[in-house]
């Protein structure tokens, strides 16, 4: 029975990852040990599940099936498992989290210190992405996002204050090129701008004015995702660039950084953790909530 069992997990890795290094990564062993385990189950059931190329691997029609067949036993098993410890009372176990570059306030440090301090037997994997994805097919506990971009049925639990956002440049750049006074000042300066990937448009600066909420197409010199080259490159006087005010803020008290155009910037809600309505939530995730709002409210 237990030879029978063998190789599932790999394979289920490799099907959902099509990839096999990738699934190799997540199942924490060498490419050549997935290769193998996969061989070995291959043999076992007399037909190919997988057809491997050399850029790809895709599901044969008997790799579909027997992965429409397998897939929800193994979820109810791991679910078996997760409840089997549960009856203990002790959160244990990998909680997987997704979380947005920007949210400064979860991912500084000390929130999730505390946590893996007060529940050692639990192991955080946090994922820092600004993609957006079902959090749920993908294999995540949870999510950080800002508010309004959270799924009507999710369970929203507040991870932050209120955010503003805000321009910044440094004191040599003003000096150099001038002061914007308004939005509308910004594509007659050096911008430093943000896309999430490589085929999307860079982000279009927003603002508000006398209750009317408009966006600027900055035309920026310079675009990354990478929320700290940004910062680095305006502290070294390269542009203007634009973000969430916690996370500048360091910047801004040393006094390499001046923040622009605050009064267009009103508050607007914050971070959240999120994750999907459960009959049982795990209870390592329920100590995960219970902690932030401890903190939140300590």
């Amino acid at each position: 029975m237990m030879d029978d069992l063998e190789g599932i997990p790999v394979f289920l890795a490799v099907a959902e990852a099509k990839n096999f290094r990738i699934a190799s990564e997540r199942l924490g062993v060498t490419r050549s040990a997935v290769s193998q385990a996969l061989q070995r189950l291959e043999d076992r059931v007399g037909v190919a599940l997988v057809q491997r190329t050399t850029r790809s691997v895709r599901l044969t029609e008997a790799g579909e099936l027997f992965y429409d067949a397998v897939q929800p036993s193994v979820s109810q098993v791991r679910q078996a498992v997760e409840a089997a410890r549960e009856i203990q009372g002790k959160p244990s176990g990998l909680l997987r989290i997704a979380v947005s570059s920007i949210a400064e306030s979860f991912l500084s440090g000390p929130l999730l210190a505390g946590f893996i301090e007060r529940y050692p037997d639990v192991t955080l994997d946090i994922t820092v992405t600004d993609e957006e994805f079902d959090i749920v097919s993908t294999g995540f506990d949870a999510a950080v996002r800002l508010g309004e971009v959270i799924e009507q049925d999710m369970i929203a639990v507040p991870v932050s204050s209120q955010q503003r956002q805000c321009a910044f440049a440094s004191p040599e750049y003003l000096e150099k090129n001038g002061t914007p006074s308004h939005p509308s000042d910004l594509p007659d300066h050096i911008c430093i701008g943000w896309r999430p990937r490589p085929d999307s448009a860079p982000y279009r600066w927003e603002f508000t004015e006398n209750g009317r909420d408009f966006d600027v197409a900055v035309n920026p010199e310079v675009t990354t995702n990478d929320m700290q080259f940004m910062i680095r490159m305006a502290c070294a006087g390269a542009g203007i660039t634009f973000g969430m005010v916690d996370t500048f803020q360091p910047w801004v008290s040393r006094g390499e950084l001046v923040p622009l155009l605050g009064a267009f910037g009103p508050p607007f809600n914050g971070f959240y953790l999120y994750y999907p309505r459960r009959h049982r939530q795990p209870i390592k995730l329920r100590a995960l909530v219970d902690h932030i709002r401890a903190a939140r409210h300590g």
